[in-house]
């Protein structure tokens, strides 16, 4: 994995991470419960990705400093978040890095899957996998039905769509970079675009 794609993923993790910290603090969870549900949302899609394409030592054990941040971000959240969790404008500021992880993880998980040759729909399905399955796991360890199983506003049609954006332009352009951030904006454009407008999908 080249060094954009891992600051591309690192930028994933974290933005993730502050999401599972928020659900966590909403739950009056201890600190225990705070970084468990950040573990979960920052690595579970990566983690699932990383089994299904044989692909070891996981990308969030081979740079211990990922579990690191994440603890700091943890106990940091205890002060900075607790008094901030029912103001409105920082809900949709979380809304945004939810968005914002959501393309940058779609983007890790097909290119990878792309540089290892798989099909373009299999690469697709993995940028979806590992946009998508850590919230997932994230709202079961919450006592959830997963956000992306009900008939909610898009969220795992962003992550297909804006995979197949980075398939298409890197089969024109071939440029790695330009596709990574094609990916990233056509997802985040989509979320955008479903949270204001109340967009779902008609079946």
């Amino acid at each position: 994995m080249n060094a954009f794609i891992k600051t591309i993923e690192a930028i994933g993790i974290i933005t993730f991470a502050l999401t599972g910290i928020f659900e966590a603090r909403k739950k009056e969870m201890d600190l225990v419960g705070v970084y468990s549900l950040a573990m979960i949302t920052a690595f579970g899609g990566g983690t699932l990705r990383d089994f299904i394409l044989n692909r070891h030592p996981l990308f969030w054990t081979a740079h211990y400093w990922y579990p690191i941040i994440l603890l700091g971000l943890s106990v940091l959240s205890s002060v900075v978040i607790k008094g901030m969790l029912h103001r409105s404008g920082f809900v949709t500021f979380i809304l945004v890095l939810d968005a914002l992880g959501l393309g940058s993880f779609s983007a890790s998980g097909t290119s990878l899957a792309n540089q290892f040759g798989y099909h373009p729909f299999v690469s697709a399905l993995m940028g979806v996998v590992t946009g998508v399955f850590g919230g997932v796991l994230r709202d079961i360890a919450g006592n959830e039905i997963p956000y992306v199983f009900q008939r909610t506003e898009i969220y795992a049609t962003c992550a297909f769509a804006g995979a197949w954006g980075y398939l298409v332009v890197m089969r024109v352009t071939s440029n790695d970079v330009i596709a990574v951030i094609a990916c990233i904006a056509a997802t985040f454009i989509l979320r955008m675009f479903a949270l204001r407008y109340k967009i779902r999908l008609p079946i």
